[in-house]
């Protein structure tokens, strides 16, 4: 039913880490089990390694769990877009990865609420994050950007996850939130909609959106892990 258990699955990514000749890790996967492999990760190992570690959606997990037990920072970013849209992601992917410039990470933004916000930022598909609550590789919020974007999800399921966030105090200790995209609620109820829920349990924090972040194949990369300064027209890290 899987490709390998997940202590088979934690063995090859870690592998990947050990091999001198490999200098970054793109996974390509998504949808469910991602979290399986966590338990059998070798974290201390992970840190005194170089290599980034780039995905996204179920791999949201992946990410955070390497900033909180390894305090690396990994790329939140799905690398068959320059498949799925090459004229719009090769060159910003060949500046960023090959000339160590910024053009895959500097996302257009806009503020719905406050005007400006910093720190480190975590999260990811909202679903998915939320897979680590209640566990060692949840991060500490305090502080904290928190970036959240969905593929699937109704006005319901999102109501419960904001309540999950809410119940967890994540609204009491971030600094600021980031809205990605939302694909199957924006479809349906537009593209306001989850900028108002948040604002609805939030209350009067930082609130900033991007429709460069999610699921799109027009989506950039964000660093989970790194210090980003948002202002208004402006994005710093």
């Amino acid at each position: 039913m899987f490709q390998g258990s997940g202590k088979e699955r934690a063995k090859a990514l870690t592998d990947f880490y050990a091999d001198d000749e490999i200098k970054a890790i793109f996974d390509i996967s998504g949808g469910d089990i991602a979290n399986e492999i966590i338990p059998y990760l070798d974290f201390d190992f992970i840190k005194r390694t170089k290599k980034d570690f780039w995905g996204y959606s179920d791999l949201t997990t992946i990410v955070n769990a390497l900033y909180t037990k390894a305090g690396k920072t990994s790329v939140l970013y799905q690398v068959r877009n320059l498949v799925y849209n090459p004229e719009f992601q090769k060159r910003k992917f060949f500046d960023s990865f090959v000339n160590g410039g910024n053009a895959l990470f500097d996302f257009p933004y806009e503020f719905v609420q406050g005007e400006s916000m910093e720190g480190v930022v975590v999260g990811g598909n909202i679903r998915c994050f939320l897979k680590l609550a209640g566990t060692d590789c949840f991060p500490d919020l305090n502080g904290k950007i928190l970036l959240l974007e969905s593929l699937g999800g109704s006005v319901l399921q999102m109501v419960t996850y904001l309540s999950q966030l809410k119940m967890l105090g994540a609204f009491e200790k971030v600094g600021g939130i980031l809205l990605g995209t939302f694909t199957k609620l924006e479809e349906s109820e537009g593209s306001c909609c989850m900028a108002d829920l948040v604002k609805e349990y939030a209350g009067n924090i930082p609130i900033a959106k991007t429709r460069f972040i999610g699921h799109g194949t027009d989506s950039y990369a964000v660093r989970i892990g790194a210090k980003y300064k948002f202002r208004k027209n402006a994005v710093v890290f």
